[in-house]
């Protein structure tokens, strides 16, 4: 497939951009075999102002920067079979991402990177920000714990930023990156981001230390078969997306225009509040806000919200005329195991149903000593904010709920206690009796 390519710019540009992230690259080059580092590490492509394009939906837009190298083998025939006859399954996916791809592909173009990377989400996630894997891996870019934290995604109680749609396609565009300039090839790039840098590092060196090539399909034995069909599952839906018409599929258009604005909110609020005051439906809300765990907003320096433009403007307006407090909820610490959740609810003005679901809280669990749980505000705390050092610090931890019988239910009285006692005498006695008077058994 033919594709369209942009004027390479200057080392010296890159060097200033990459600054951050460019000692890892030396120290892997330091090392590592020159056939691995060979092609410059230089962003190839020379970011592109919004005014320079013609199309009329991202997809277009999309197609004028591809720029890393094709791949044509059966896995990338295989794929894109399967793709184009599950037109519906297209459907789905770019609906989903129609909030998210702009950004997505201006972030790309400020920073000089290959647009078809725009398309990855769809083979990691499908574009969907709540999507969660058996690795706890997160988001549309699919960040595991530690790589989001490397990456300074903050991942609290009350939110996690691997699922938010700005901070987590900073740090993968930021990841991929620093993986080009670490390999010198974005198809090695994107193995490292699927499958770990050391073990592309490794399969590097296996391949050299045989005399054989260090290209991605040159490397592909040495990998899983994720990993493997990574690469051409991309290949795959940049040939659709280069040629819709020849592969029989009608992308829907996503129009070449922000689809949502930021919001700074420095103060605690409700996530309902908030959907209603942008006069929202939650589903629409949490689409663009999906890194919010709890019901509750929390203030800061971080804290942005996504809306459409025009619901953005109504949110101004709702908010200058609302006159209610903007979040009902406040943290609680547990001190110990006689704070159980329907004292709790008791003490606070609720039910124990509504504490376990704004804490997501499992059935038959109690809550262990030192957790930190959302309760409804008091006439106290009305006005009070969460504090940093609770959002920074609040765990919470369960264990199941034991018995009646297990716990020796209600605590006896002495008086009780003797009685018991007593009759435990009496009934070992009467066992005894009644074994003496039994017929012996040869």
């Amino acid at each position: 497939m033919k594709t369209t390519t942009r004027p390479t710019i200057a080392l010296a540009a890159l060097l200033v951009f990459l600054a951050p992230i460019t000692q890892a690259g030396a120290d892997f080059a330091s090392s590592a075999p020159a056939a691995a580092v060979a092609k410059p590490l230089v962003a190839p492509y020379a970011p592109l102002k919004v005014e320079e394009f013609k199309e009329t939906d991202v997809w277009g837009r999309i197609r004028t920067g591809y720029a890393i190298p094709d791949i044509d083998n059966s896995l990338v025939g295989n794929h894109t079979k399967w793709y184009s006859t599950r037109p519906d399954y297209l459907a789905r996916v770019s609906t989903r991402a129609s909030r998210y791809m702009f950004h997505v592909v201006q972030e790309l173009e400020k920073r000089g990177m290959p647009t078809e990377l725009a398309l990855l989400p769809i083979i990691e996630s499908a574009f969907n920000p709540q999507a969660y894997s058996s690795a706890d891996a997160a988001g549309m870019w699919q960040f595991v714990p530690g790589t989001g934290r490397d990456y300074d995604l903050k991942q609290n109680m009350f939110k996690d930023e691997r699922r938010g749609v700005l901070a987590s396609t900073d740090a993968a565009l930021s990841y991929l990156q620093k993986l080009y300039v670490m390999f010198g090839d974005w198809q090695l790039a994107l193995a490292a981001y699927n499958w770990g840098e050391g073990n592309v590092q490794r399969a590097i060196k296996k391949n050299q230390a045989l005399g054989k090539p260090t290209d991605f399909e040159s490397l592909a034995a040495h990998m899983p078969a994720e990993t493997r069909n990574y690469v051409p599952k991309l290949q795959a839906v940049k040939n659709i997306v280069s040629n819709p018409a020849q592969y029989g599929v009608s992308l829907p258009v996503i129009d070449n225009q922000p689809y949502f604005t930021v919001i700074d909110k420095t103060s605690d609020i409700d996530l309902a509040v908030a959907a209603q005051l942008a006069e929202l439906s939650m589903d629409e809300f949490k689409a663009l806000n999906p890194q919010f765990n709890r019901p509750v907003i929390t203030g800061g320096e971080r804290t942005k919200i996504l809306l459409p433009k025009e619901n953005a403007e109504k949110f101004h307006v709702n908010l200058a005329q609302w006159g209610e407090a903007l979040s009902s909820w406040t943290t609680h610490r547990i001190t110990g195991a006689r704070e159980s959740i329907n004292s709790l609810a008791s003490r606070f003005g609720t039910t124990p149903e509504v504490i376990r679901q704004a804490n997501n809280i499992p059935a038959r669990t109690v809550l262990k000593a030192g957790s930190t749980i959302l309760v409804p505000r008091t006439s106290a705390t009305i006005h009070t904010d969460i504090a940093d050092h609770v959002i920074d610090n609040a765990v919470m931890a369960f264990e199941a709920e034991r018995s009646a019988k297990k716990r020796g239910g209600k605590k006896m009285t002495n008086s009780q206690k003797v009685k018991a006692k007593v009759a435990s005498i009496k009934s070992r006695m009467s066992r005894t009796s009644a074994k003496s008077r039994a017929p012996k058994r040869r």
